[in-house]
């Protein structure tokens, strides 16, 4: 029991400051499309003329042009996703990638603010990892199916009913979560993860799918949770069979996160940074990635002879970043992402034996 200290003379707790008062809010500044401003967004430009029209860059280029002026006015760092929109992806992000890359990216983060461009998790992992450093979320309700199909005493109530069983978390998931969690693990390292614990069972949680595919790929009994990621439990097998044969010679793609009749009929399935590498290191001439449809596109801008066939399924969560939210964010210092202290130690410890995991 905790026993409060009520004499007069006693310390107060330290009252929480918010990062708009520790750090001030600026000015909007004019967004107007400019001569000047055309010509010192023109190379990004570049980059995402095959998604962006021509007479829309008017529009991105103002918000694109002050989010770059004022991120290093703030000393600020723009963490985005593989399924961020590419003006984001391209135009403003500092650090892209999966969740793995992005977790182990923030540990190497000088900066004082971290900008999360992906989902609320995402940035909890950041401030896990960056305790003292100020992580904001341009939404907060930027949610994620996965993350909000478990909680801390769902995974408490696995433990007991199977003791000493090792728990696995997908990094989809809460702080709260993670706290109860034995190690974490990603779409691209949960098999390295796996054979790393010396217990013939695990608990794979809470992505079903995920834990299913690489169920075939171990000797261990996998015990699953039924979560489910909203986009990538969309696509069907029957749905890929029908673009190979419309399209003869097309290679099919697919997450770990789809269920395992779709990775049966997928040339190759991996994270969203293998299957990104996949098509770098082997470029094929016709391609369909069975993931969030920005990633095709990010990809594409960096790829050239590649004929992406695009099924897009989008993330509505993922979609709630937006350049005129991300500019709100570093002027006004908000949603500034907190982790309770009672379970962000344990939940760090989980993300960090996951991060330091020889592979």
């Amino acid at each position: 029991m905790t026993r409060l200290d009520l004499r007069a003379d006693a310390a107060p707790a330290p009252a929480f400051v918010s990062a708009a008062a520790r750090f001030g809010v600026m000015e909007k500044p004019d967004l107007a499309y400019t001569p000047a401003i055309a010509r010192e967004t023109a190379h990004l430009y570049e980059k995402v003329k095959d998604f962006i029209p021509a007479i829309e860059w008017a529009a991105y280029a103002p918000y694109v042009h002050a989010i770059n002026r004022l991120k290093k006015e703030r000393n600020a760092v723009i963490l985005a996703h593989n399924y961020q929109t590419p003006d984001i992806f391209h135009c403003v992000a500092d650090i892209v990638g999966d969740s793995l890359q992005l977790a182990r990216d923030a540990t190497k983060v000088d900066a004082e603010i971290i900008v999360q461009c992906g989902v609320h998790f995402m940035a909890e992992t950041s401030k896990l990892l960056n305790p003292e450093k100020t992580v904001l979320i341009p939404d907060a309700k930027a949610g994620c199916s996965l993350s909000e199909s478990i909680t801390g005493a769902d995974v408490r109530l696995l433990k007991e009913r199977y003791p000493g069983v090792p728990v696995v978390t997908y990094v989809n998931t809460s702080a709260d979560v993670k706290a109860e969690t034995d190690i974490c693990c990603t779409s691209s390292n949960v098999l390295a993860v796996i054979e790393s614990l010396e217990s013939d069972t695990v608990l794979c949680i809470p992505d079903e799918y995920l834990a299913m595919n690489v169920a075939r790929q171990t000797n261990k009994k996998i015990l699953t949770w039924k979560g489910h990621c909203e986009v990538h439990e969309r696509f069907t097998a029957a749905e890929l069979l029908a673009y190979k044969e419309a399209n003869p010679g097309i290679e099919i793609i697919g997450h770990p996160e789809c269920h395992p009749d779709v990775i049966a009929v997928c040339d190759f399935a991996g994270s969203t940074s293998g299957m990104i590498n996949y098509v770098k290191d082997n470029r094929p001439q016709k391609v369909l990635l069975v993931t969030e449809c920005s990633m095709a596109s990010n990809i594409q801008a960096e790829v050239q002879g590649v004929d992406f066939v695009k099924p897009c399924n989008l993330c509505p969560h993922m979609k709630r970043i937006t350049l005129p939210k991300i500019l709100d964010s570093l002027l006004n210092m908000t949603e500034e992402v907190l982790v309770d202290p009672a379970i962000a130690g344990r939940a760090r410890l989980a993300v960090e034996r996951m991060v330091n995991l020889k592979q």
